[in-house]
């Protein structure tokens, strides 16, 4: 289907105050229940973030109040033991997001006096907390009308004003003239509001492949509405990995394997390879040392040498 006749971006504030509140309208009769939405303690939505950050939210949803019975506060989350964290973060993957969580609330109980930081600046300082996470926390927690931007709002905002925001060939967008639009087009009274809204229309309605436009509150506003994006497929990433499966999925299997463990046992490092790799033999034991060596550094495992023998376990 083409690009309708006529659809520019006007960019006056006429055209923007339209824009801002169809969207608004429509977040406010078809926003996401969510259950980080309605909580105002801080930990408890940093919590939530850090899970958000690279699991879908159906996941999540099922495994944020599991979580927060474990450990419902900084405290009780800082003093931990590790591997009782790992565990705690079964069904997430990307495992080190739980110990970067516990480095946080132990920053936040040693240097904050356990309360979060408000500040951009200072909440970027804790462990594992980016651009991104540093603004939601802000704009979520203490309200402050900052621009929000993640994956979703990428592509809403880009679709919204391709001229201010052009696609290179391989269809990606310069993320820092979007933070600059998001930055410059935010309604400051309704900050909170505008942020959820833009993820929730990404995520249900202005998805990456088949946008539902026509059941968008912006479609007559928006001049990517109906359009078909060609794009120039780029070259695909190869991840380092064996027999076509990425090491990272084969990190996760180790986490798990070591999770289903009790009472902080050991697996001796060939127990460990025959569970993670049934078909492992002596060729891929170099490999398996560099992963447990990575895992290590990242404090996901702990091994020590019983005489010849290599005994791997969750850290303490």
């Amino acid at each position: 289907m083409s690009k309708p006749r006529g659809k520019t971006l006007p960019t006056t504030i006429r055209h923007l105050s339209r824009l801002t509140g169809a969207v608004l309208r429509w977040y406010g009769r078809n926003g996401r229940d969510l259950p980080w939405r309605q909580e105002k303690d801080p930990y408890r939505i940093l919590v939530s973030e850090i899970m958000l950050q690279q699991t879908q939210v159906n996941r999540v949803l099922e495994l944020y109040p599991r979580f927060l019975k474990r450990f419902p506060t900084f405290r009780s989350l800082a003093n931990a033991r590790p591997s009782s964290v790992i565990r705690a973060w079964r069904g997430m993957g990307y495992n080190n997001r739980a110990l970067r969580l516990q480095q946080t609330a132990r920053t936040i109980l040693q240097e904050h006096g356990g309360a979060l930081p408000g500040s951009v600046e200072m909440l970027q300082q804790l462990p594992g907390i980016g651009r991104y996470t540093a603004h939601a926390l802000a704009c979520f927690v203490f309200k402050k009308p900052l621009p929000v931007v993640d994956t979703n709002i990428v592509r809403v905002l880009s679709r919204f004003m391709p001229r201010a925001i052009p696609l290179d060939q391989s269809g990606k967008a310069d993320v820092k003239k979007v933070w600059a639009v998001a930055g410059s087009i935010l309604p400051r009274r309704h900050a909170y509001r505008w942020n959820q809204a833009l993820m929730d229309l990404g995520a249900t309605i202005c998805t990456a492949s088949n946008p539902q436009c026509g059941a968008c509150p912006v479609a007559t506003l928006c001049p990517s509405s109906f359009r078909v994006e060609r794009r120039v497929p780029g070259r695909k990433k190869v991840e380092p990995g064996r027999e076509g499966i990425p090491n990272r999925l084969y990190r996760g299997k180790v986490v798990e394997v070591l999770r289903n463990l009790h009472g902080g046992r050991f697996l001796s490092f060939s127990q460990l390879a025959l569970k993670v790799k049934p078909n492992y033999t002596l060729r891929d034991k170099r490999w398996l040392h560099g992963i447990l060596s990575g895992l290590e550094r990242d404090g996901l495992v702990a091994t020590k040498h019983h005489g010849l023998t290599i005994l791997v376990s969750l850290p303490r």
